[in-house]
């Protein structure tokens, strides 16, 4: 059903724009590039990281949030994780820098795959290290007040994530590896570290308490709002109707 909209390219003639939220096989790719050679369909991409080389893309427009679901707390109390339990989104390794740093970490997520978490994830649980599954919005707010720094040492090249985004709108620092869309979002030095691994993140542990927490909820402000997000939008639904 994602590609509904594009079915019926051919029989109209009002321009089309799909934002193309990542790519799950190379057989999803071969259906853009199909449609691609209309002049009426235009593409968007999430970040540049996400762009495929053999689509053409009319614009990138990153996610936003309402910064009104997120307050700046005072942080210094916990680490934190807020991320689906899964092999890609580096979960062991979040835990491994928790315990050599011998700070608490907070992991609140969904368990996407249960063998990863009864291998590699449970057995790390404890001294420290709480795993409390989903959460509500509120118990995330929660979390991200206490939190001294936001983990993401992802494995895969992410589309985007949101995640590490809601932790600036919060003022909490990222610590995360420089793969997909994180160097888009994260700025080095100032709103977080991007790190070969955890243990280099290690070295930042200092430096990363010291960062500006209003100064990272006002960068986020600026490019992840969803009113940023909306005036995206509307300038490239400007370009389409004008061409």
């Amino acid at each position: 059903y994602d590609f509904m909209p594009l079915y019926f390219t051919p029989f109209v003639k009002v321009p089309v724009l799909t934002t193309i939220h990542g790519f799950s096989s190379e057989k999803i790719k071969k259906v853009y590039r199909r449609y691609a050679a209309l002049p009426h369909v235009h593409y968007v991409a999430i970040s540049e990281a996400d762009k495929d080389p053999g689509l053409p893309y009319l614009g990138v427009v990153h996610h936003g949030v309402d910064p009104r679901r997120f307050r700046v707390g005072e942080g210094g109390r916990h680490l934190l994780v807020l991320s689906r339990i899964h092999p890609d989104k580096g979960i062991r390794e979040a835990i491994l820098f928790a315990r050599k740093s011998r700070l608490p970490l907070k992991i609140a997520g969904p368990i996407q795959d249960e063998a990863y978490f009864q291998n590699e994830v449970a057995p790390l649980l404890g001294e420290g290290v709480e795993f409390l599954g989903p959460v509500d919005p509120e118990t995330r707010q929660t979390l991200l007040d206490g939190a001294i720094a936001l983990l993401h040492f992802v494995n895969f090249k992410e589309p985007f994530g949101l995640a590490p985004v809601e932790a600036m709108m919060s003022g909490v620092p990222v610590l995360a590896r420089p793969l997909g869309a994180l160097p888009e979002t994260v700025r080095h030095g100032e709103t977080g570290f991007l790190v070969r691994d955890w243990e280099e993140a290690l070295e930042h542990l200092e430096a990363v308490r010291r960062l500006d927490r209003w100064a990272i909820r006002r960068y986020a402000e600026a490019r992840f709002s969803r009113e940023r997000m909306a005036r995206d939008y509307l300038e490239l639904y400007r370009k389409v109707v004008g061409a």
